[in-house]
């Protein structure tokens, strides 16, 4: 059987699959490209025709949906939820919320910060969503607010891996003002762990 490819660029969605990958100890085949696909990697095309950032390759089938590889990542670790579990539908819901709700308006301040040539930057969009995520972090900070280590399940999820790579990212774009301060302790709890830290350096070593 051949290991599964994450086709990745840095600091990218798909960092939440290497973050994963390294948490598990999954054995992975990393495939690093420059950012945005589109532009810079035509031949990205004949794997993943959407073009986007993972691609997760597993036994010829393909994944392009960074939660729903985490997911695949997590079966039968710790990382995972199950169903028995009462936080189990909570978990699921982080799952969904990570890109519908919470990074979504952290791409449009990238698209106009750094994607789009500099006359098409517009800084009242990236203002305005600045606001918009801030508003839809208070969920974070909500879940948080009864002195929980972890989101779900009284332990280290993919949950508070999808959500803490949005809270990592907010942080790289100047927004973490935004966030709370039980929010901003638990991001610094991600970001400190030996997973998170390792594939932040796989993936400098293999760009």
């Amino acid at each position: 059987m051949t290991r599964p490819v994450l086709y990745h660029c840095p600091d990218a969605r798909s960092l939440r699959c290497l973050w994963a990958v390294e948490e598990t100890g999954m054995d992975v085949d990393l495939r690093m490209l420059k950012f945005p696909p589109r532009a810079f990697e035509p031949g990205y095309r004949a794997v993943n025709p959407l073009m986007t950032i993972p691609g997760w390759v597993e036994d010829g089938r393909l994944m392009t949906e960074s939660a729903a590889i985490c997911e695949r990542i997590a079966e039968g670790t710790s990382l995972e939820v199950r169903r028995d579990e009462s936080d189990y539908w909570a978990w699921r819901n982080w799952l969904h919320r990570s890109d519908a709700t919470l990074t979504f308006p952290l791409a449009i301040m990238i698209r106009y910060t750094r994607v789009e040539p500099e006359e098409r930057r517009l800084a009242q969009a990236v203002e305005d969503y600045r606001a918009f995520f801030g508003g839809r972090a208070k969920s974070i900070e909500a879940a948080l607010g009864d002195g929980r280590e972890w989101l779900v399940a009284e332990r280290f999820t993919i949950a508070d891996i999808v959500i803490g790579y949005a809270a990592f990212l907010a942080t790289t774009l100047g927004a973490d003002d935004v966030l709370g301060e039980a929010t901003k302790g638990w991001r610094d709890r991600c970001m400190a762990r030996e997973g998170f830290q390792r594939a932040r350096q796989r993936q400098k070593a293999a760009a």
